[in-house]
């Protein structure tokens, strides 16, 4: 019965509607602070030329089952990257995404750029395959103290050499399922990484970061995601948090962890605004097509 309750209160806390005013000075803070644009048209065949924002890709494999549209993301990618035990992934999905082919033939067309981590899962078999095809290894197994995502994109970030990093994203496959610790770690990490654009993703859902430093506008791509969203605090509580485009609209909502969060939420247009005093994770679940 107290279940509910909560619910009952959490969807009648959604159910207010913005009134004018507050559109208006939503609107006013919009114009005031950095506009930052956010697609999943990496989901898509074919990246439009005039979304925006224009982007480059920078694909990481965890260890944990490829998504089926990992294909798609890998020829958007212009690096390729597995962490660790992301590599045996690589090498033993791939192929079964292209019965029709050798399975050898793939895995030398899906061979990554870089494979990094601390060395404790990739089987020595996986790690000798890629090191004959020219693949950079990057032992870390002296540092315990971050994780093989964390490795990662600091490897993106300081030592990938002729890789536009002005407008980068990187996609984060494997990242989602599995053992709970590992997602925290993995949250933990575009946290960590806030000023940089990192998706996490699964054959179910994304998430990514929404920095309060910013206003976001986030471009629904409805052939591919939604209708289900959330959008969670992250790192300490929001006291307001206003939203516009949703079934269940924030308006100057307070939001933390014991009280309200708003997940089950439905997007109900193409463009999803978000104002919020603190970091929110924005979630949407991607469709099987």
């Amino acid at each position: 019965m107290l279940r509910l309750q909560s619910i009952k209160l959490a969807k009648a806390k959604h159910l207010t509607v913005p009134s004018p005013s507050s559109l208006r000075l939503v609107k006013k803070r919009m114009i005031a602070m950095d506009l930052m644009h956010h697609s999943s048209c990496f989901l898509l065949p074919t990246i439009p030329l005039q979304r925006r924002p224009s982007l480059t890709y920078a694909l990481l494999v965890l260890n944990q089952n490829l998504p089926r549209f990992t294909p798609l993301l890998w020829n958007h990618a212009q690096l390729h990257l597995c962490a660790d035990g992301g590599a045996n992934r690589l090498y033993d999905e791939m192929p079964l995404f292209f019965p029709q082919e050798g399975a050898s033939d793939v895995r030398r067309r899906y061979k990554p750029d870089v494979i990094k981590g601390d060395m404790d899962s990739i089987r020595r078999e996986v790690l000798e395959f890629y090191a004959s095809l020219g693949t950079e290894i990057v032992d870390k197994s002296h540092d315990q103290d971050t994780t093989d995502l964390h490795k990662c994109v600091t490897y993106i970030r300081d030592s990938a050499s002729g890789l536009d990093k002005s407008n980068l994203c990187i996609l984060v496959v494997g990242a989602l399922g599995g053992r709970f610790d590992h997602e925290m770690g993995n949250l933990n990490v575009i946290c960590r990484f806030s000023y940089m654009r990192i998706v996490l993703l699964s054959n179910d859902s994304l998430i990514h970061l929404l920095p309060r430093t910013y206003c976001h506008e986030i471009h629904i791509q409805t052939s591919v995601e939604g209708p289900h969203c959330g959008l969670i605090p992250i790192g300490t509580p929001s006291k307001s948090s206003t939203t516009t485009g949703l079934q269940w609209d924030l308006n100057n909502t307070a939001m933390e962890f014991g009280g309200l969060v708003s997940t089950s939420n439905i997007v109900k247009e193409e463009k999803v605004t978000v104002q919020s005093d603190c970091d929110l994770l924005w979630t949407i679940s991607i469709k099987k097509l």
